[in-house]
């Protein structure tokens, strides 16, 4: 009797804030790809201020695919952003425990989709990967060609991870330039070309001033960037928010975007050019 080989799980793995229309996107382009949706949210930002819970189950949901975490902890005291983000990405960690050791676990943050046909039948002989990913500002079709291609989600095998914040951190295509002797600099590693998409800050003025004031980057929060009315004239003129002197590009919707979106255009009639 010939045994067949067991599946190994896709485990989708994101820390969670506020944004659940980019969650129900994510969901709904990755959902017949993908095994369990884990989501952890904290009750703290990463300054440690206190929010609320934001996270909403939407009707459509098969709950029995999201594993939704909320760390109720405050962060320790005095800690700086990047501390409290990799606490809450160690939290993340430790709700894949049900996972098997040939599973697979891949962490994004929620704006980085994986290209779904990817997935289908997915191995990583290496041992890690990274999914190199088109970015895309404000709009699903305002091209960032000075980030693309993105280094976005991180993949690996559950026997193989180490923290959640070192795949995210020390896990970079750069890595393969090193000199073999250089054992501090992981080689083994895979990349995945045209990988995704990295659909960033598709949110309103208001939101992505929220984000800048909350968010790790602390050097960002100042009037000087957080401010709603230089946000919408920055959007409205396809301007980088960070004043690096980038202008995006507008593309025409085509087949390279997620099905999903393609399908569901009126729907996301405000979030494309």
């Amino acid at each position: 009797m010939v045994k067949l080989k067991k599946k190994n799980k896709l485990l989708d793995c994101i820390t969670f804030f506020d944004n659940n229309f980019m969650f129900q996107t994510r969901y709904n382009i990755l959902v017949d790809h993908i095994d369990y949706f884990i989501v952890c949210e904290s009750l703290f930002d990463h300054k440690g201020n206190k929010k609320k819970q934001n996270f909403i189950w939407k009707d459509e949901y098969n709950k029995d695919k999201i594993k939704y975490f909320l760390l109720k902890k405050p962060f320790p005291k005095n800690t700086d952003p990047w501390k409290n983000q990799a606490i809450q990405r160690e939290f993340l960690l430790s709700c894949t425990d049900f996972a098997d050791n040939e599973d697979y676990i891949f962490f994004s943050d929620p704006d980085e989709i994986v290209r779904p046909e990817l997935l289908t039948n997915f191995e990583l002989t290496n041992k890690y990967g990274i999914f190199l990913m088109d970015c895309f500002n404000y709009r699903f079709n305002l091209f960032n060609p000075y980030e693309s291609p993105w280094e976005g989600t991180r993949v690996a095998k559950k026997k193989n991870l180490k923290s959640i914040d070192f795949l995210r951190q020390k896990i970079k295509s750069k890595n393969l330039n090193y000199n073999f002797y250089r054992l501090d600099k992981e080689r083994n590693i895979k990349l995945f070309n045209n990988g995704g998409w990295h659909f960033n800050n598709i949110m309103s003025p208001k939101e992505i001033s929220i984000k800048l004031k909350t968010f790790a980057h602390s050097e960002f929060s100042d009037e000087k960037f957080a401010n709603e009315e230089v946000i919408k004239s920055k959007i409205n003129n396809y301007l980088d928010l960070f004043e690096r002197g980038h202008k995006y590009k507008k593309i025409e919707l085509n087949n390279s975007f997620p099905e999903f979106i393609i399908q569901n255009k009126e729907k996301f009639n405000k979030w494309i050019l």
